[in-house]
């Protein structure tokens, strides 16, 4: 934009500022000194308006207006002020590229949307709430008659009715136990009377597909339990027990586990077989003792990652695997508990007839 002379003299009247300078080539005459009147015959020196200009700039201030004329008169005719650079456009930053650099997981819907490779989501039951499914199956058994000795678990003299009795085993996100590990599928198994198919034993699975379903598998599998109810496990009382608790405490919900009793088959099971197998691993003796032989068994240690790959996008075979895994524990739980009370009834059997003098 130009700005002439003219109009910036306007500028500078309506300032305030005093009537503008004279341009640099006019001449201006010199005031006289102050008290002596000029001669009117004889013509006032001239002196050059640089010198006037230099003399006015020591009385007073050069202004903003005085520059800015300045500028406008030296200004070489015709030439064009410097076009002005294009703003830099500044680089959007990726997002998950700073996620990947941080280690970061991209948690948006992306992250939860099934992959293209993931051709089979099937999860196996019926969906009973968001996200948690109830898988239920039933083996024709018949159920003991008379209550079942827990001599063999060193507690003497007690028993417990065979249909208070409550076979489980959890499958989680991890080993390591503590407050970040969760179970994400519950198993039991009881004996049951059906009316329509008759006595046998019933599995019962709670399967969690999503994080926010573990509120309501806690709430489905406390409504399980009774007050008579027995768990029995294998090692669970170390591990599966305390960790349900745990989830409850973090869930806000009254821990049903605390006040039951707990039958835990690991302990008489290694009294009993330590050294006549490599392990007393449940596989091994559901195998060795059992004669159960799993096919396309998958083992529990990759649980864990079946069940991410599935909450990622990914297939859910692994995961009906995994159901199929646990449906299998509770199952031989019951027939763990069953070999113990025989077994232990013909050791004291055998005892007994042992310490009985021979007849004459």
């Amino acid at each position: 934009m130009s700005l002439s002379l003219d109009k910036l003299r306007l500028l500078r009247r309506q300032a305030g500022e005093a009537t503008p300078r004279p341009a640099a080539d006019s001449i201006a005459p010199v005031a006289p000194a102050a008290g002596h009147a000029a001669a009117p015959e004889t013509p006032a020196p001239m002196v050059p308006a640089a010198a006037n200009d230099a003399h006015a700039r020591r009385a007073a201030p050069d202004s903003v207006f005085a520059w800015v004329e300045k500028e406008v008169r030296h200004k070489p005719t015709g030439e064009r002020a410097p076009a002005a650079r294009p703003a830099v456009a500044l680089r959007k930053p990726e997002v998950g590229g700073l996620h990947r650099l941080l280690g970061l997981r991209d948690r948006g819907a992306a992250a939860t949307r099934p992959r293209a490779d993931a051709q089979d989501r099937h999860v196996p039951g019926e969906e009973i709430a968001p996200g948690l499914f109830l898988i239920e199956s039933f083996l024709p058994r018949a159920i003991p008659t008379e209550p079942l000795s827990l001599a063999f678990a060193k507690r003497d003299g007690e028993q417990v009715q065979p249909q208070d009795l409550l076979f489980f085993d959890t499958e989680t996100t991890g080993l390591a136990g503590g407050t970040g590990t969760r179970a994400f599928m519950i198993g039991a198994a009881d004996w049951h009377r059906d009316a329509a198919r008759g006595e046998g034993l019933r599995i019962r699975q709670l399967l969690m597909t999503t994080m926010a379903a573990e509120t309501a598998m806690l709430r489905e599998f406390a409504g399980w339990l009774q007050p008579t109810t027995v768990f029995s496990s294998y090692n669970g009382r170390c591990y599966d027990a305390p960790l349900l608790k745990t989830r409850y405490r973090l869930a806000r919900q009254r821990c049903p586990i605390t006040p039951l009793d707990h039958v835990d088959l690991l302990f008489p099971t290694r009294r009993r077989y330590r050294g006549t197998w490599d392990n007393c691993r449940l596989a091994t003796i559901e195998r060795q003792l059992l004669q159960v032989i799993r096919e396309d068994d998958l083992p529990g240690s990759e649980a864990p990652a079946a069940w991410l790959n599935y909450l990622r996008g990914g297939s859910a075979v692994n995961l009906r695997r995994v159901a199929e895994h646990n449906h299998q524990d509770v199952v031989t739980l019951s027939l763990l508990m069953l070999r113990l009370v025989a077994e232990e009834q013909r050791d004291r059997e055998t005892l007994e007839l042992s310490a009985t003098p021979p007849q004459a």
